[in-house]
């Protein structure tokens, strides 16, 4: 199957109302928290060619979308989606790196930080060189943690000051040797039962 991956454009606006549906009901289907997204806000992004889009002859199958923040000394990648028709076929991972190397294109003086909840995000991440950091490392500009106000752990973030929550932060300085492999290979066992403890610790009555 040979998809097109591309930067996006006002011709793709038709495209905002499914990615948000997606979005939202894998978020659901995991049981995880996300930060909801409106089809305004998609096609915003879209329209300054600040996200990625997979199609399949015309046929929505993935997308990405990049956000700045402090001047651009700070980039995010989020909304990674894959369609269910789509999923695992190594897809994100292809979205993902595409949606990577064009922010260092982009934003080239800028570290590229992410938080997720996601393994499969945190695999993806830790294979492009992102190392796990705590949130103090990330911005701190409260337009981004505002933007988890509507999350279902966010009064977790909220009760900790935006110093922890169960999501995992991860970051890419693009001084620091760029895509070097990581010195220690991600361990999904390792990540799920730190997972697992976070829960444990923020979740229980």
């Amino acid at each position: 199957m040979k998809l097109s991956i591309v930067i996006t454009g006002e011709e793709h606006y038709k495209y905002s109302q499914e990615i948000c549906e997606t979005i939202e009901s894998s978020a659901l289907l995991r049981g995880t928290g996300i930060a909801k997204r409106t089809p305004a806000y998609i096609q915003k992004k879209m329209e300054h060619k600040d996200a990625i889009i997979a199609l399949d002859k015309g046929k929505f199958a993935g997308f990405c979308y990049i956000e700045s923040w402090q001047h651009g000394k700070f980039v995010a990648h989020s909304g990674l989606i894959v369609h269910p028709d789509y999923r695992n076929l190594g897809l994100a991972k292809q979205i993902k790196s595409k949606v990577f190397d064009y922010s260092l294109e982009k934003y080239p003086n800028a570290k590229v930080f992410g938080i997720t909840t996601g393994l499969a995000v945190m695999k993806i991440n830790s294979d492009l060189g992102y190392k796990p950091v705590p949130f103090s490392e990330l911005t701190t500009d409260p337009s981004f943690w505002s933007g988890c106000k509507t999350c279902t752990n966010y009064e977790i973030l909220k009760s900790k000051e935006n110093a922890m929550c169960l999501c995992t932060g991860m970051l890419y300085d693009p001084k620091e040797k760029p895509k070097d492999p990581p010195k220690h290979p991600f361990n999904i066992r390792i990540w799920n039962r730190l997972k697992e403890i976070k829960q444990a610790l923020f979740l229980k009555k």
